[in-house]
């Protein structure tokens, strides 16, 4: 990799020949001009025109830092790639304290495999021979071929490291002190001007590359048609004078990129630097705006205060005639980026309610809004999966580290996250207003899976979960495991706000290898209680991809038919499946609002993980484009209008599981509850502590004792069917199957839960913990 330098002392610049340019005397007489032709002047002149032409391999008057004894290191080092290949052979080189790695030798001429910083490296020693880079939050484990090799690698690299660390802060202006704009804008404007003037160098070079290339290249061809004859000579002087010409404009080219790459790289962590100032000054500004924003909503609470008094005095009917007008109003509005006049009086009537809500809940119980933040420990999933492929999960144990601290019932029951649909839709005349309501609300039980990909606890055969937001939010539901194997669990809501929600659901979940599929049976069964409007509907698939090799990530497809057993209207939504080539919206949720005749009145579109709007239709026609003959029908519809939006996360919940607000609250102690509820499930209670080795051994003593209990329950059925006696199963508390109008099959609640809280009577509960 050595060169020879020869100068042209020719308006003080010098040319510089790449390596394989020859020795000094070679050159120099390549250089010296022939005086036996007329090509020499020629060839003088073109000479002094290029050394003139040509520009300087540095800038004047730029001064950079630079490191002594900055040396560079090269050899063969074995990289971890993948489990299929393991360690891979590989030529590393260590430069300008920059370790980059090739395949091979010759890839160095024109592909770099990747490049790692030393100055933000943290370098660590391993057994026999290993080492480990990490940077960026990337580990890069490589290994030597002896103790000594790796020995001599290790002082290279952190050499290497302590002098990019001193390069890095000499090229920074003024450490964490605020910027001069004066200063930097001067600054600036010169290392612009000398990048342009390194770009006009460049230009130059390659206009000159291209003259003495073609020159070269005619010479060359004289030549072979003066092959033998007596003017070879003076050719041959010609065509090496020509290749001179063009090794010095080629290293001269080298050079300015060269120069070019230097300014840049010296600069580029300023300017980084000086782009995370100004996107810093931007989050403390939206911050600070989020903070006026909060300030002026609780001035605003404060002065319609006063008016509570009077409002109570109307009763709960003008409060209901208030929310009814308040839907109206956004009902009636054409869009939502304009407001209208009757818009606005509506909205300070419903900040009033809203005012007398917020105050009456003051007075009620204050809920949580944080739990523990999740340690961040590490387990091989790989390593518990490689043996589950194609089985069912619920059949596995597996450690609380693929957990979230909810159990099932405690998932089921934050499908009652958006109530206030149901509130609504009770409230509606239309059936078919309220078919929309009521598909919103089963799209919006999705939204909180988004960034959810871990699994909830299985209950325990006999667990319960109970949630009374009777006060709050006007229902209370219960929840019961009725089932181990397949789990299947039970639940029951009741709202003063006139609807009643149940539902029996079973769970099957299968690990194919690179994802999860988790599928529910059952359905879900809504009754209105004025209008005694049924709906019915299921559930879609839920799968968790990148199980093997990437970040985790959750979808949902599949069709959701919700039917009104009263009116026979239906409702179908389809989820669409994402696909990276698809062009459609991800999460994409679409679905057709028809009554009993099958005629389509509302339009349904959104996305599961945000919102959901409704389009009344105006007019159909049939169009063209249908697949198989069949032509497609095309709606003309008014203004979507907002069913649906989704509640933003609470702060640092990317630390809490991503948990929503309600779901913060559903493991939070309450006094009074059976003594089967998933509140006081000590495995569950333990990993939201943060206490995981504790959890996970409380998990295994709870699966052992349902799993002797269960052999036990066998044993009593195989002596009953021994001594001719009616066997009978497990049977729930609070729940029992019965035979619906739909004849379906189901468990439906029994009662008698809450009167037995009242009177803190669980004496028939099992002791399940």
């Amino acid at each position: 990799h050595c060169c020879i330098h020869t100068a042209a002392v020719t308006g003080g610049r010098a040319a510089t020949v790449p390596p394989g340019g020859g020795n000094s005397t070679q050159t120099a007489a390549a250089l010296r001009p022939s005086r036996r032709s007329n090509v020499g002047g020629q060839e003088r002149g073109d000479m002094n025109e290029l050394v003139r032409c040509l520009p300087s391999p540095t800038l004047p008057g730029l001064h950079l830092p630079c490191l002594d004894g900055l040396d560079t290191y090269r050899g063969w080092l074995f990289k971890w790639t993948n489990y299929l290949k393991g360690y891979q052979r590989r030529w590393f080189v260590l430069s300008n304290g920059l370790l980059s790695y090739y395949r091979t030798q010759a890839e160095m001429a024109h592909t770099c495999r990747g490049t790692i910083p030393l100055a933000t490296a943290h370098i660590e020693v391993g057994d026999t021979c290993h080492l480990v880079l990490t940077s960026g939050g990337r580990s890069y484990h490589l290994k030597a071929t002896s103790e000594g090799e790796c020995q001599r690698w290790v002082s290279a690299l952190q050499q290497a490291k302590a002098n990019a660390t001193l390069l890095m802060h000499h090229s920074d202006d003024s450490g964490d002190e605020g910027p001069v704009p004066q200063e930097d804008r001067a600054l600036t404007q010169g290392v612009l001007k000398t990048l342009a003037s390194k770009l006009d160098d460049l230009s130059t070079c390659n206009e000159l590359i291209g003259k003495h290339g073609a020159a070269l290249q005619r010479s060359l061809s004289e030549l072979e048609e003066l092959r033998g004859s007596s003017e070879s000579t003076d050719k041959v002087k010609a065509v090496n004078e020509r290749a001179t010409l063009f090794r010095i404009t080629s290293n001269a080219m080298i050079n300015a990129c060269r120069d070019f790459l230097d300014v840049a790289e010296s600069h580029s962590r300023r300017w980084q630097k000086a782009l995370q100032h100004e996107r810093e000054q931007r989050h403390h500004l939206e911050e600070t705006i989020e903070q006026l924003a909060k300030q002026h909503n609780s001035l605003e609470r404060a002065t319609t205060t006063v008016r509570v008094d009077h409002l109570k005095s109307e009763g709960d009917a003008s409060d209901e005639n208030d929310e009814a007008e308040f839907f109206d109003a956004m009902e009636d509005s054409p869009a939502f980026i304009t407001v209208t006049a009757s818009g606005n009086i509506q909205h300070k009537r419903s900040g009033s309610n809203q005012s007398m809500m917020s105050t009456n809940h003051m007075l009620r119980r204050t809920r949580r809004s944080r739990i523990p933040d999740k340690p961040n420990y590490s387990l091989n999933l790989w390593s518990i999966m490689k043996n589950c492929i194609g089985k069912d999960l619920s059949k596995i144990p597996m450690p609380v580290n693929f957990n979230e601290p909810l159990s099932m019932l405690q998932r089921l029951t934050e499908d009652l996250e958006y109530s206030e649909l149901l509130d609504r839709a009770a409230r509606c005349d239309s059936s078919l207003e309220q078919m929309c309501l009521v598909a919103a609300f089963s799209v919006s039980s999705y939204s909180t899976t988004v960034h959810r990909t871990a699994k909830p606890f299985n209950p325990l055969l006999g667990e319960t979960y109970e949630l009374d937001r009777l006060e709050e939010y006007g229902y209370r539901s219960i929840c019961e495991q009725v089932s181990h194997h397949p789990p299947a669990a039970a639940h029951h809501v009741t709202s003063q706000r006139g609807w009643t929600l149940w539902q029996h659901i079973t769970i099957d979940s299968k690990f194919r290898g690179k994802y999860i599929s988790v599928v529910p049976f059952g359905n879900i069964h809504l009754q209105f209680h004025s209008s005694g409007n049924h709906y019915v509907w299921s559930k879609v698939t839920s799968t968790v991809h990148n199980i093997i090799v990437g970040k985790l990530w959750i979808d949902q497809s599949g069709d959701i038919d919700i039917v009104n057993n009263t009116t026979k209207d239906t409702c179908r939504l389809k989820f669409s499946p994402y696909s990276y080539f698809s062009r459609e919206v991800p999460r994409k949720v679409t679905g057709v609002v028809e009554d009993r005749e099958g005629t389509a009145h509302y339009i349904l579109s959104g996305t599961w993980d945000d919102i959901m709007e409704s389009a009344k239709i105006v007019d159909s026609s049939q169009g063209c484009g249908g697949s198989e003959g069949k032509q497609k029908t095309v709606y003309q519809t008014l203004q979507p209008k907002l069913l649906w939006k989704k509640y933003p996360l609470p702060d640092n919940a990317e630390n809490m599981h991503f948990f929503s607000s309600l779901a913060l609250t559903l493991n939070e102690p309450e006094e009074g509850v059976a003594p089967t509820d998933s509140r006081l499930r000590p495995d569950q209670r333990l990993m939201e502590a943060g206490l995981w080795d504790e959890a996970n051994v409380q998990k295994q003593r709870l699966e052992e004792c349902q799993r002797l209990e269960r052999k036990k329950r066998e044993v009593q059925a195989n002596q009953a069917l021994e001594e001719g006696q009616d066997i009978e199963g497990y049977q729930p508390l609070w729940f029992e199957k019965r035979t619906d109008e739909t004849r379906e099959n189901t468990y439906v609640y029994r009662g008698g839960y809450w009167e037995a809280k009242d009177r803190q009577d669980w004496s028939q509960c099992p002791e399940i913990f």
